[in-house]
């Protein structure tokens, strides 16, 4: 309790200091610092409020117990006991959230899936996880939209990017990068064999205008092509579909979600700065293990998680040992326990 009310007391003076920044006449000298000043301000007020209602509330329910007790009212002290556990779900959920503080946490976020080893199998995989996500971010409160798609042979996708549109979407999603296992009976087997595919899935936060990211048109190779997709009758027959090639480091972009040539390049342009913002995080932060990690096959005995179907239901978290029976659940979208888990592991670490 000590740490976390010395916690809350440097919110409390960083707020009043933000407070006097946001009041300052040359505040707008400086756009974009006052875009960040005013950006921390909100913040850090979200969290004061927060936990002051949470005194307020603990102040409260306790105070009506105590009266409770003493005048013999059980049904009263029954509704207090209930607001406290309530309140404790709420903090630890707070608690968690706290944890969200990454430079690039609050984004909006792009992720890529692409599907390993496992053939047709691996390519439904794909489409499975997207799903996933998708369903997740529904019950959210978040948007979710196809960017860019390369559809399999027979089913599902060789590769997917989406995009997730909402407050801390990358700061949720950017524990899911890694290789994803599948052990099911195939349904594409006419022997109803078992198999294991795998998919890989890598996040990266959108950017917004406080980052500067220079893209020199020199250091772009740009395709056209026409969409894979079912997009309509225009769509299938102009070169709509953008490509582009960031030469000096290899990375590769697409987008056809757009009829429109100029808005599908726009799109590629984004997700093509906000890869170069995720890699200069990671160059800042030194963290190559993570670089090194998502540069692994998508194959056995590389997968963060495991989700079997067969012959028992099982998804279990290979770094955080988090593991639900009910498979299907987590198909649709129900991930909350392993994105929690993910939190509170890398705060221990």
């Amino acid at each position: 309790m000590l740490k976390a009310a010395v916690s809350f007391d440097k919110k409390a003076a960083l707020l009043k200091e933000l407070d006097a920044q946001a009041e300052s006449e040359s505040l707008w000298d400086d756009a974009a610092r006052a875009r960040d000043v005013l950006k921390q301000r909100a913040s850090v007020q979200g969290v004061v409020d927060m936990v002051a209602r949470f005194s307020q509330t603990l102040e409260d329910a306790l105070e009506l117990m105590a009266l409770a007790k003493e005048e013999e009212d059980q049904a009263t002290y029954d509704e207090c006991v209930a607001a406290l556990s309530a309140l404790k779900i709420e903090v630890e959920k707070a608690q968690l959230t706290s944890l969200l503080s990454g430079e690039a946490d609050e984004n909006n976020c792009f992720m890529e899936i692409n599907s390993g080893a496992g053939g047709t199998e691996a390519q439904d995989w794909v489409a499975m996880l997207a799903r996933m996500y998708t369903r997740w971010a529904e019950k959210r409160g978040f948007k979710a939209e196809i960017v860019d798609e390369t559809p399999g042979e027979e089913a599902g996708f060789k590769s997917i990017s989406l995009k997730f549109s909402g407050y801390q979407a990358y700061g949720w999603l950017k524990a899911e990068n890694g290789v994803h296992r599948l052990v099911r009976i195939s349904p594409f087997d006419a022997n109803a064999r078992r198999h294991t595919s795998f998919a890989s899935v890598f996040t990266y936060p959108e950017t917004d205008d406080s980052v500067d990211i220079v893209i020199e048109e020199r250091d772009l190779k740009v395709d056209t092509c026409r969409a894979s997709g079912a997009g309509g009758q225009h769509i299938n027959k102009t070169d709509s579909a953008i490509r582009i090639t960031h030469i000096p480091t290899g990375i590769v972009v697409s987008s056809q979600v757009d009829r429109s040539q100029h808005r599908n390049r726009a799109i590629a342009l984004d997700m093509l700065k906000a890869r170069l913002y995720e890699l200069e995080m990671r160059k800042r932060q030194a963290d190559l293990d993570k670089v090194e990690a998502a540069k692994t096959d998508i194959a056995w005995g590389n997968q963060i998680r495991s989700y079997v179907l067969q012959p028992y239901q099982l998804v279990k978290d290979t770094r955080t040992g988090a593991e639900v029976g009910n498979a299907q659940g987590v198909l649709d979208g129900e991930i909350d326990v392993f994105l929690e888990a993910a939190l509170a592991h890398s705060a221990t670490t």
